[in-house]
C-alpha cells in the first residue's frame, strides 16, 4: 500500500528551525510531484511548497525566504526545512503526492509544529 509518514515536528520557540521529513512508500517517487500543506486550527489547509520532478519550487509567499523543500530520490524522502520559524506557522503539516499524468493523489497523516515561547 502506498505511504507517506511525516516526521520532524514538535514544540519550538519563535525564531527556531525545523526539518521536516517525508519518507514514501508504495509509489514511483521520482514520478511525483511532492508538496506540503499546513492546516491551523480554524482554518482551512494552505499549500506551503512544492517540489516537481525536475526539483522546480515553489512557496506561499509567507514561507517564502524562511523555508526550503528539497528531495532526495534515493532515498524516497521530501524535507522541508522551516527557519526562523513565527507562531503563525503553527499548524499539522501535511505531505503530499500527485502524479500530475494521472491526477493520483496522496496524503500523509500530518506531524504537528507548535511555534510558541
Amino acid at each position: 500500500q502506498v505511504q507517506l509518514v511525516e516526521s520532524g515536528g514538535g514544540l519550538v520557540q519563535p525564531g527556531g528551525s525545523l526539518r521536516l521529513s517525508c519518507a514514501a512508500s508504495g509509489i514511483s517517487f521520482p514520478r511525483y510531484t511532492m508538496a506540503w500543506y499546513r492546516q491551523a486550527p480554524g482554518k482551512q489547509r494552505e499549500l506551503v511548497a512544492t517540489i516537481t520532478d525536475s526539483t522546480n519550487t515553489k512557496y506561499a509567499d509567507s514561507v517564502k525566504g524562511r523555508f526550503t523543500i528539497s528531495r532526495d530520490n534515493a532515498k524516497s524522502t521530501v524535507y522541508l526545512q522551516m527557519n526562523s520559524l513565527k507562531p503563525e506557522d503553527t499548524a499539522v503539516y501535511y505531505c503530499n503526492a500527485v502524479w500530475v499524468v494521472s491526477g493520483t493523489n496522496y496524503w500523509g497523516q500530518g506531524t504537528p509544529v507548535t511555534v510558541s515561547s
